[in-house]
Order: structure tokens, then sequence, then C-alpha cells
């Protein structure tokens, strides 16, 4: 049997590890892709969406940051002299 590619929020929950109050709270403030039925009674999500959603906030490494640092540091030399 295939892998369900569109959950419930009691499979969300399950899914994520979030509680269901938290998801029902990120669907309110629509800080979470989510589909209502036709009624508007039932929530659902997309697994590949909501994949995409919890990876969307990828931290930088110490490595990441300093490289990215002596990048600019390189390409944007301190300037002596002030205004006057």
């Amino acid at each position: 049997m295939a892998a369900k590619d569109v959950l419930s929020v009691s499979e969300l929950s399950e899914y994520t590890g979030l509680t269901k109050g938290y998801i029902y709270k990120l669907v309110c403030y629509r800080q979470i892709p989510h589909f209502k039925s036709a009624g508007g009674k039932l929530t659902f999500f997309r697994k590949k969406e909501i994949e995409e959603w919890m990876c969307s906030h990828r931290i930088k490494t110490k490595d990441e940051l300093q490289s990215e640092a002596a990048a600019y540091a390189l390409n944007n030399p301190i300037k002596k002299g002030g205004r006057k």
C-alpha cells in the first residue's frame, strides 16, 4: 500500500509531532499550506507541501555564515576617511 499524499489534521499531528491545537492555530492564521473541504468543515494537507513548509526556514551553519562574511568583507572594503 502506498503512502498517503493527503493528510488529515490528526494524521498531520502524528506525522509532524505538532499538536492538533497548534495545527488549527496555524490554519487559522494561514501560516501553513492547507485545503478545506467543499463545506469548509474538513481540513487537509498535502504531504509534499508540508515537507517544503517545514524545511523553508533553514538556519545557516557557523561555517556558512563565516564564509559569507569573508566574501562580503572582500567585496566591500572599509573606506578610509569619513564624511565631513
